[in-house]
This record gives structure tokens, sequence and C-alpha cells, in this order.
């Protein structure tokens, strides 16, 4: 039986086993078994086993054992960056940033987790003799599934994040960038305090399959609109959480008072850094007429000075490496050729050599184009010109996607009220991509790009479930639960209703008017004047309290 050697698709054989393939020079450098059906069932049930014995640690001892992780990645930078410079065909300091990105954000979540997940006191409101408060609990075992692009920095953190809220995780790596997934297991084998609480299986969209299938208490997933909408289709069927993170069509509004030169050099590295493979990177520019002449100009200069090729060596020439393997470069070629179909124009790039694309720049374009309406994900950037900033705001949010964009003008509050009027989760102005690398600001998408935050408290917090708590002695007599409760007080919830409530000083007085003018109801014995006193200086005792309260909080 003949075997195939396709980067991201299985071996035939007895045994289904990925290739590692290097995109730049179509050499196999190695291989990793798929899991099989019981390896998914096994690690779900070792999992969920796990999970009681992991929560169970303090949080300060989770930390602990995590940063043995992360002292592990710092010692092995040299190693990680080789294996993924063969892997994804990206130079050795772009591996590297990934590295930098991710123990960045793993220092900061080591220092602020404690003060994130501590218990947290919530007022009574006015049942004034209790004791209310939250607690964050994990799920159980988290299902994280990374894509191909970045492997390391978009699943090593969510994994990260997981275990520090609590949980266990089984891990799927993309089939895509197989050696990366694998040389992450090993890391986390490698701390054997670590190892007992993580899984890695490995695998192709069938392995994903069948982990969703085995009901993990909450999935993350990293990918596309379309296996986004898999997942969350099959997770449905066990009502399973899930977390997204998906594509998106990030626009880049270039205005008239903008730096020119500046947004050309920003626009064309966030246009092609890591050869356009970027959920965040500028897929469409939209630029004022005005200097519309002047940005293409200078984004020509720019795209000019870049090299395209290849180098294991952590010194390398090359500004652009190769696509990483052959199902995205037929979208990216789809996406061409259907706007030159349709009266695009090339003014730079366009060709192709193997996986080496030239960075391309293309005008005249248009929303009648996929180029301009679905994730292209590769080194086209296609610039269209605009009348003004209310006609670039427009097309901007017309997209079904909305995860970044970016805004270029000297005028920072112009810019920024630019930035509020998108339709999208986070804007960067006179920048593009960097805002990914802040681990405190949450990343995420609205539309179809997403559903959780990734980075920042959220990003921790979403691997838990909030749980509430109620302490007390037993109903107080007084406590207004215990008050509504007693039959046939009607009348004195409505007082108390008012007084506590009323929006009008007429609202809130009337209590008191009624105490003075009112008889009580002979057919309602429990409704008289020492209950009514009762109800209201119950209103007036919470009313003062919860005053105190507030301003103990502004103190």
């Amino acid at each position: 039986m003949g075997v195939t050697t396709v980067k991201g698709r299985t071996l035939n054989g007895r045994v289904e086993t990925l290739p590692f393939i290097n995109p730049a020079t179509s050499e196999q450098f190695g291989e990793i078994n798929t899991a099989t059906l019981e390896d998914v069932a096994s690690a779900r049930r070792e999992m969920a086993a796990a999970a009681k014995v992991w929560a169970a640690k303090p949080l300060k001892e989770r930390i602990r054992i995590l940063r043995q992780l992360q002292a592990l990645i710092i010692d092995e930078l040299d190693d990680i960056t080789a294996v993924m410079n063969m892997d994804n065909g990206k130079s050795r300091q772009d591996a590297l940033i990934e590295i930098f990105v991710t123990v960045d954000l793993m220092t900061q979540y080591g220092k602020q987790a404690p003060h994130w997940l501590r218990r947290r006191r919530v007022s009574p409101g006015l049942q004034i003799f209790k004791q209310c408060y939250v607690d964050h609990k994990p799920h159980g075992v988290v299902a994280v599934i990374g894509p191909w692009n970045y492997p390391f920095v978009l699943m090593v953190p969510p994994i990260f994040a997981a275990l520090l809220a609590g949980n266990t995780v089984i891990a799927k790596p993309s089939e895509v960038t197989a050696a990366t997934g694998a040389m992450i297991e090993s890391l986390f084998k490698r701390v054997p305090e670590l190892a007992p609480f993580v899984r890695f299986l490995h695998g192709d969209g069938r392995v994903g399959a069948t982990i969703v299938a085995a009901t993990p208490d909450l999935i993350y997933l990293t990918g596309s609109v379309a296996t986004g909408k898999k997942i969350m289709h099959a997770a449905a069927e066990s009502l399973t959480p899930v977390i997204f993170e998906l594509g998106s069509k990030d626009p880049m509004i270039v205005l008239e008072d903008a730096d020119i030169q500046e947004a050309a050099k920003w626009g064309v590295w966030g246009a092609f850094y890591n050869s356009g493979q970027t959920c965040v990177s500028v897929e469409r520019v939209y630029v004022v007429e005005a200097v519309y002449d002047q940005f293409v100009r200078a984004v020509l200069e720019e795209v000019k000075r870049l090299q395209v090729g290849y180098s294991p060596n952590i010194d390398n020439k090359f500004d652009m490496g190769p696509l990483t393997f052959q199902r995205q470069i037929d979208i990216i070629e789809d996406h061409m050729q259907d706007a030159l179909a349709k009266g695009a124009k090339i003014l730079f790039g366009g060709k192709r050599e193997g996986m080496f694309m030239q960075p391309t720049v293309m005008v005249e374009v248009d929303h009648t184009m996929k180029l301009m309406k679905d994730e292209t994900f590769g080194p086209i950037m296609p610039i269209m010109k605009v009348v003004n900033e209310t006609d670039a705001i427009h097309l901007a949010n017309h997209s079904y996607m909305g995860l970044g964009a970016s805004v270029w003008s000297r005028d920072l509050q112009r810019a920024e009220r630019i930035a509020h009027q998108l339709e999208t989760g986070s804007v960067n102005i006179n920048d593009t991509i960097t805002h990914f690398a802040i681990p405190n600001l949450p990343f995420g998408g609205v539309k179809q790009s997403g559903t959780g935050r990734a980075h920042g408290k959220d990003d921790l917090l979403q691997f838990t479930t909030s749980r509430a708590y109620v302490v007390s002695k037993g109903p107080h007599p007084l406590d207004i639960a215990t008050i509504l409760r007693r039959p046939n007080t009607y009348h004195l919830n409505k007082l108390i209703l008012q007084s506590a409530f009323g929006v009008t000083p007429q609202q809130k007085l009337k209590p008191l008017q009624g105490l003075i003018t009112e008889t009580p109801n002979a057919g309602s014995p429990n409704v008289n004047k020492f209950a009514l006193v009762a109800g209201v200086a119950t209103a007036v005792m919470t009313g003062l309290l919860l005053l105190s309260r507030l301003r103990k909080k502004v103190s």
C-alpha cells in the first residue's frame, strides 16, 4: 500500500500517523501516531478522575507547578523555535515572538490569578441578616483545540489558563503543525507534577469530532468560522459550552490626516507578517481619497523591500516565509482570481513558486469580491478608495466578522471616535496586530468572529463557573424574606416595597401617610399598627444600612 506525505493529512497504513513536513522544503522530518477512539475515551476518563485532584490543590500550589513549565519553556527557547521553524516555515524570530507573548501572559496570570479568582462578597440587598459571596469553580475537563498558524501562542496559553483555574485539559493540536503539537506535549510531560493533568490527542478533524462527542465539560476552539459552526452544532447535542476565537476580515482605515509613511510601513507589516496567516492581519484597507494615491505609492515602496524565502538559522534575512499548506493556498488563489475576474488589478506581486507567494498589492477592489468579504489568510493587501470617514466606517462594518481593526490619524480624539463606531472586538489606533500581545487586554471578536475573550481577567474566569452562596443563622423575623413569606401581609409588603423602591418622594413617603391616616382592616388582623411600624422601620433600617455600606465603599 502506498503512503501519502501531504501536510495535514494522515498517512495510509495499519496505524495512522501524521507526518511532520517542512512547508519550505517539502521534506518530512518525523511523524506521530494519531489518537484512536479508545485513546479519546481513555483520556476523557482519566482527566475526569484527575480533575478532582487538581482542583483540590490550593491556587498557590497550582501556580508553583505551572511556573516549572514556564521555566522549562525559557530554558528550551532555541529548541522550540527550531521545531516551529521547520513545522511552520516561519523565521526563528517570529517563533520567538510567539514564546515571548506566551511567557509574558504566564507571568501576568501567575501574579494576578489570586486576585481574579478570590472569593467575592456580594451585597445581600434587603436581606440584611444574610451574608453572600461568589466563588469561582473549575468546569472540570476542558478540551482545547488549537490552530496551525500560531501553534504555540494560541495553544499553550489556553491550556495554561484552564489549568490555572483548576481544570484538567485534553489538548488537540492542529494536524497541520503536528511537530509543534508533539513538542508542546513533551514540555508538559517533562514537568512531573503537571503531566498527570493534561492529555494530548493528535490527529485530524476526526479526532477533534471524537473529542467533542466525548462531552468534555468545556470546549475552547481557535480556528475558522466554518470549524466553529461544526463544533457548535455537535456540542449542542449535549449542551456542552463552547468558547470560540475564530476568523476575521480586519479593516484598516487611513484618514487624510494620518502619517502616511508610518501607516504604509506598519500596514504592510500587518498585512504580510507570517505571510498574512494571522487572524488579525490587515485584510482590507480603506483610504480616504485625498491621500489614496500617496498611500498606495508608499505601500509599494515598502513592499518592494520585502524578501521572501526560508532559512533555518537564527540570523535570517527574509521577511516572509512559505505558506503553510496547500488547502490555504487554494483559498488565496480563489480569492485573487475572483477579484481579478471582477475588475481588480495587481500593482505588485501575484505570483507564486511552490509554497512561496509574493506579497501582493491589489486595487480597484469592491465588496462584490471574496477578497473583501471572506477571510483570505494570505499575503494579499487589497486597498480601496473611499470618499470620507463615514464611507470608511460603513464599509469596515460591512462584514459578518469582527475581530480587530486599525485606524490611522494624527488626531487621536478623532481616531478614538471612529474606533468606537467600528463593530469589532478590538481596535488598534496607529498600529497593527500588536494589541494581541498585551496580556491583560481582552482579545476576542463579535459577530461570527467568536464568543469568548483571550487574555486578562475575562480569559481566566471563562474557565470557571460562578457559584453563589448565602449564609445565615436562619430566617430572622425582621428579614425581608421572612416578612414576604408570612401569610396575609400583602398590605405590609406593599408599604415596604413603596418605601424601599419608590422612585419619587411621594412614593417613598406613602407608607408614612398610610400609617397616619389609614385604619387597619379588621378582616386582616395581622395588618396592625405594630406591623406597619415594623415594616417601615425595616425599610428605614435597610436604607440606612445600604447607605452606610455605600459610604464605606466610596471612602
